[in-house]
């Protein structure tokens, strides 16, 4: 319900919708911006960089050999306890947020004017150098932008939160690689780049205009080198010693198996069906986009409306189910009608989890290792499902065919769905919660 004290009342909100009122609230709007600044690294490492190199003849292996510059992003974890613990001289005066958030800013756009700068056909190995800076600058402002987002919002807010978050990454990620190709075809790919520096503006602006998160916990001073370790290590220590950790760590670390195994190999699956690239970009990319967006929309409000808890079930159920639409695209073939069911379902059900289940692990963080624990939670929810997929999706599809490949990740997807149910029941995902989920 609107109140006064959640900034509602008395307002222009007041003439909204109740279901779209939480969503423009302060820190929901903010988390939208962040959430486009997070997302611009991503695209120019992913198909702007792969589009250039392309256009520029370098061979295929080498153009796909580039995908190692995401991996850093799936070890972010390693280094975000030192965006938790170390102070930045002089601009650390500004609050510990927000200066590494102004710093890395910086830093990310330097790396993108370097890589802009590069030449794939003289050197391909300073462009090689270039993507994996700016890769390990993007992961590190992703941690900054993740603990001052969720430090930003409060309980009540991290659904909606999450949901402006993934609205903002999508946007931003789309925005920076169609500005990129559009600017490339009349000036240049150096232009291009370069133009694209304007999408760290949104996060530099809101710490500006919100100032350092209310809720953000100072670090400890450091004393010494053993102090230091114990430090790093202490994010870890505190989500271990909680009632229950080890089970929803595993939870974390399978939730997704299904999911990751299904989404990484639709490609293969549409280009086998005989589906053209028109009808790709058309349902996979176009009408795919539109029911994301629908989905992170009624994620929020199903979390505001019935509860975390019930929330994140029924997400998850969602995701489990939607694999099994693509075992039944596989096997009534090349159909458009069945493209976009099985899509647009796909992609409701993942815009819905993607607003619920980072929600969760938002909750999940205590607020003195924001940084370090997301980074670690984020980290954990995708590595099992890329691994699989990248050493044994093919040789399944190969020898069981599409049909039983979508209906065995229905059924791997299951097990994510059983443990949450049980931790429900037990009272553990209550338990396990951080300062961070939890109204002081």
């Amino acid at each position: 319900m609107p109140t006064a004290e959640n900034g509602i009342e008395g307002d222009w909100r007041n003439y909204l919708p109740e279901s779209v009122r939480p969503y423009v609230e302060a820190a929901p709007l903010a988390a939208f911006f962040i959430g486009m600044t997070s997302g611009f690294p991503y695209a120019l490492l992913g198909a702007t960089l792969t589009t250039r190199l392309a256009q520029d003849g370098i061979s295929k292996s080498a153009v796909t050999a580039f995908a190692l510059a995401f991996l850093v992003y799936n070890f972010k974890f390693l280094w975000a306890p030192l965006v938790d613990n170390i102070k930045l001289p002089i601009i650390g005066k500004v609050g510990q947020r927000r200066s590494w958030l102004w710093s890395i800013s910086v830093l990310v756009i330097l790396a993108v004017v370097f890589l802009g700068l590069t030449d794939p056909v003289s050197s391909l190995i300073t462009v090689a150098i270039a993507a994996v800076v700016l890769g390990t600058l993007g992961a590190t402002l992703d941690i900054v932008l993740d603990a001052y987002r969720i430090e930003l919002l409060k309980p009540y807010q991290l659904g909606t939160g999450s949901g402006m978050y993934q609205y903002g990454w999508r946007i931003g990620a789309a925005s920076t690689g169609a500005l990129a190709l559009i600017v490339a075809s009349d000036f240049g790919w150096t232009a291009a780049y370069i133009s694209c520096v304007i999408f760290a503006l949104p996060a530099i602006f809101v710490g500006i205009v919100m100032g350092e998160p209310e809720r953000h916990v100072e670090p400890v001073e450091i004393k010494g080198l053993k102090h230091a370790l114990f430090e790093y290590f202490n994010p870890l220590v505190e989500f271990i010693k909680r009632q229950g950790a080890w089970l929803v760590l595993f939870f974390v670390l399978i939730h997704k198996i299904g999911d990751t195994l299904a989404n990484l190999t639709l490609r293969l699956l549409f280009d086998d069906l005989g589906f053209t690239n028109e009808e790709i970009a058309f349902y996979d990319v176009g009408f795919g986009f539109i029911a994301f967006l629908i989905g992170i929309f009624v994620g929020g409000i199903m979390y505001a409306r019935i509860g975390m808890k019930q929330s994140v079930l029924i997400s998850l159920i969602l995701m489990a189910v939607s694999n099994f639409s693509f075992a039944a695209l596989a096997l009534v073939g090349h159909t458009n009608l069945g493209m976009a069911a099985a899509i647009g379902f796909e992609n409701f059900a993942s815009g819905i989890g993607g607003v619920t289940v980072v929600a969760y692990l938002s909750a999940l963080c205590n607020l003195r290792f924001t940084a370090t624990q997301y980074a670690l939670l984020s980290a954990l929810a995708s590595i099992a499902g890329r691994l699989l997929t990248g050493t044994t999706a093919g040789g399944l599809i190969e020898s069981m065919g599409y049909v039983n490949f979508y209906l065995l990740t229905t059924l791997l997807a299951f097990p994510g769905v059983i443990l949450f149910w049980y931790m429900i029941r037990n009272g553990l995902v209550d338990i396990s919660l951080g300062d961070a989920g939890m109204e002081k």
